[in-house]
């Protein structure tokens, strides 16, 4: 039972290294599908907000492991 515990927190962890790093992914692609079907933004439009969204996202999670890795 250990052993599956331990698999299960490797395959996890290789899909989800920095937790805030996911939940602002999915709380961004929420925002932007919800903006799609409720509001009728244009699906081009959502789609360069991902793309824009996803980079801030990935760019302050890089900024901030640099941080703590300097200290």
């Amino acid at each position: 039972m250990n052993m599956i515990r331990i698999v299960l927190k490797e395959l996890v962890g290789m899909f989800v290294d920095d937790g805030s790093l996911a939940l602002l992914a999915l709380i961004l692609i929420a925002l932007v599908t919800a903006a799609v079907k409720l509001i009728a933004m244009p699906p081009l439009i959502g789609g360069f907000l991902l793309l824009v969204g996803c980079l801030a996202i990935l760019l302050e999670s890089a900024r901030r492991a640099a941080r703590d890795k300097a200290r």
